[in-house]
């Protein structure tokens, strides 16, 4: 199959599969006469197994380790045990912090009970301070990225 039937197959746009091949966790299809990839059913699956994978907030480091080990079916799995392990750790390191945010950010709405104006929003004028003090002395802050911190 070719590059969009693919994307279709796996509900997956083509820039994703493009950069998952440059990423090397696709391998590369071959080619057409007309140098159009084609595409295998192998491709697919693997594809599907990497979008599970991201899917469950895997990185891109985490996902090539998976692979590698899935594509040798008699080593042994205590590498795979020990990178979930992990994975569970900056998963509830992550949960904490959201419970961190959202414990400030409610602190933060009973700044404002009611409807008043702008000016007199104790929301604004508490965000305004906040700023104002993160602009003189800047420090680590506690909003939680998208992704722990171990690449892709």
């Amino acid at each position: 199959m070719k590059i969009g039937e693919l994307a279709v197959l796996a509900n997956t746009p083509v820039e994703t599969i493009r950069f998952y091949e440059r990423e090397a966790l696709l391998p590369p299809a071959g080619r057409t006469a007309g140098n159009y990839r084609v595409y295998e059913a192998a491709h697919a699956e693997r594809l599907a197994f990497i979008r599970h994978c991201r899917s469950l907030d895997m990185t891109l480091d985490e996902v090539r380790v998976l692979l590698r080990l899935r594509d040798a079916p008699s080593q042994d799995c205590a590498e795979v045990n020990r990178l979930l392990d992990e994975h569970i750790g900056h998963v509830a390191e992550r949960m904490r912090g959201l419970r961190a945010l959202e414990r400030q950010l409610k602190a933060l709405r009973e700044r404002c009970r009611g409807a008043g104006t702008a000016g007199d929003c104790g929301i604004l004028n508490q965000l305004g301070r906040e700023a104002e003090n993160d602009r003189r002395a800047p420090k680590a802050k506690n909003h939680v990225p998208g992704t722990h911190g171990r690449g892709g």
